[in-house]
């Protein structure tokens, strides 16, 4: 069948990225089509696309969509045809009207969470899951930095933080996002373009500093990260908004306090399908539970997918953006 998507024949700047009519094949055996009826845009889209992380071109772009099975191959028993399901993490290629995926990689959408919902929070709150409850295991009380705050994974964890009773700093870049990040969970904000984000952290934690470190923005942030920590303190590098960290003087983490560095991704903490659906539940439990709501705040048409990815990339944005089939 014909459909419209994202394709990327050479990577590099956002242009690269065109809107093209190709071929989707059935759905080979393990595999369901998906209808897509929303597309999330998140920051791993731009490494895909600006060569980054390295592919092998042409290629579609986009790892997160919603929407509902029109049709399974052979050897699928666990979905039935009208079924409404997500995926993010892959396969790439949701930019797109419709992709086939691996079933087992597709999750149930519980009845009170629309495809717009799932679209704009399944992969920014399992990121959120793994980084809360998998790679440091946030306790009550605990006091912690987040970057980022306003941003769609941020907004999430300011929520999550908030249910679990952690007290989440969040860090920002304006007066407007310091407000939206405080709305939604965050105990404390700095905004880092007229303060220092160390000496705030040394203030507000009374000269303790913090157990672990939230850094998804990456090279701008990641010697700052290192000086909020206390000793033997784990800064959490999940992300690379204004570039990859590279050159790093292990000898740095010795001197600061005997302090730990990883760097996780979201593949490995769901890389079964048990994983993946015990991450998805409790998500979706809190989602249905009213303690976490996604902030949609943009929609585009697939087409302008270009402007998403400007938008995105200008780190103006707020909340999650979705692209519309």
């Amino acid at each position: 069948m014909k459909i419209n998507a994202i394709r990327v024949h050479e990577q590099g700047d956002i242009d690269r990225m065109k809107f093209e009519s190709i071929d989707l094949p059935p759905p080979k055996p393990g595999e369901a089509r998906v209808r897509h009826e929303a597309i999330g845009v998140n920051y791993i889209d731009t490494y895909h696309r600006s060569g980054l992380y390295k592919l092998p071109t042409p290629t579609g772009i986009g790892v997160e969509a919603a929407g509902v099975v029109d049709e399974i191959g052979s050897a699928v028993t666990n979905l039935e045809v009208g079924d409404r399901v997500a995926y993010c993490g892959g396969p790439i290629g949701a930019y797109a009207q419709a992709s086939n995926v691996p079933a087992a990689r597709l999750i149930k959408l519980p009845s009170g969470v629309t495809s717009d919902a799932a679209a704009a929070m399944l992969l920014k709150g399992l990121t959120v899951q793994y980084l809360f409850r998998q790679t440091y295991v946030l306790k009550k009380g605990e006091t912690i930095l987040f970057h980022a705050a306003a941003g769609g994974v941020g907004l999430l964890a300011a929520q999550w933080a908030r249910h679990l009773g952690v007290n989440m700093i969040g860090t920002v870049s304006s007066a407007e996002k310091a407000k939206l990040a405080l709305s939604r969970g965050c105990s404390h904000v700095i905004n880092y373009s007229v303060e220092n984000v160390p000496a705030r952290v040394l203030e507000i934690t009374e000269g303790r500093k913090v157990p672990v470190v939230y850094d998804g923005v990456g090279k701008d942030t990641f010697m700052a990260s290192l000086d909020c920590l206390a000793p033997r303190g784990l800064l959490v590098s999940f992300g690379n908004a204004s570039g990859p960290v590279t050159g790093v003087d292990l000898g740095i983490l010795s001197a600061k306090g005997s302090l730990y560095v990883t760097r996780p991704t979201l593949a490995t903490y769901t890389a079964t399908t048990e994983m993946l659906q015990s991450a998805a539940d409790e998500l979706f439990g809190l989602v249905a539970g009213g303690a976490i709501v996604p902030d949609i705040t943009r929609h585009y048409p697939l087409a302008q997918a270009q402007d998403a990815h400007r938008a995105l990339q200008s780190r103006g944005t707020v909340g999650s953006i979705l692209l519309t089939p």
